[in-house]
């Protein structure tokens, strides 16, 4: 299901019943249909509205014992609040991992449910895959964090 948030585009949502199974950021490019619940408290995140999102069940059934630890740490770093790779995995009971960390943040499936964009590099800002580092700039912003 697709949901739009203004200025940001469209973004998709891949649900069984309630349980999270994928998540697309929005992008400029989609047309939205349909609502769920879910889709709207994302359009409304996109707006500037606050929410942690602890409640939404993910499917991690396909996740290892550190992606597991990471996505856990992740969602415990709280709105305006930034870790480094390094941080991260060290929260996730691996240091040392910082660049499994970094990996499996190239590869999240739940885009602000598991907020990697919270999740900065030790010298900077750092990237955010194929939307690039302003889209993380803006993510950030909305959340009170001058990046």
């Amino acid at each position: 299901m697709l949901y739009e948030a203004d200025g940001f585009g469209v973004g998709e949502l891949l649900l069984e019943e309630d349980l999270v199974l994928w998540h697309e950021l929005p992008r400029p490019g989609y047309e939205p249909s349909g609502q769920h619940p879910l889709a709207e408290r994302l359009k409304l995140y996109f707006s500037g509205t606050r929410d942690d999102f602890a409640d939404v069940q993910l499917d991690l059934s396909w996740c290892t014992p550190f992606q597991h630890a990471v996505v856990t740490s992740l969602r415990g770093v709280g709105r305006g609040e930034t870790v480094t790779y390094g941080e991260l995995a060290a929260l996730a009971g691996h240091p040392g991992a910082s660049r499994a960390a970094g990996s499996f943040c190239a590869h999240n499936r739940f885009g602000i449910i598991v907020p990697c964009h919270r999740v900065v590099a030790a010298g900077g800002l750092g990237g955010y895959g194929s939307l690039g580092a302003d889209y993380k700039r803006r993510l950030l912003a909305i959340e009170g964090v001058t990046a």
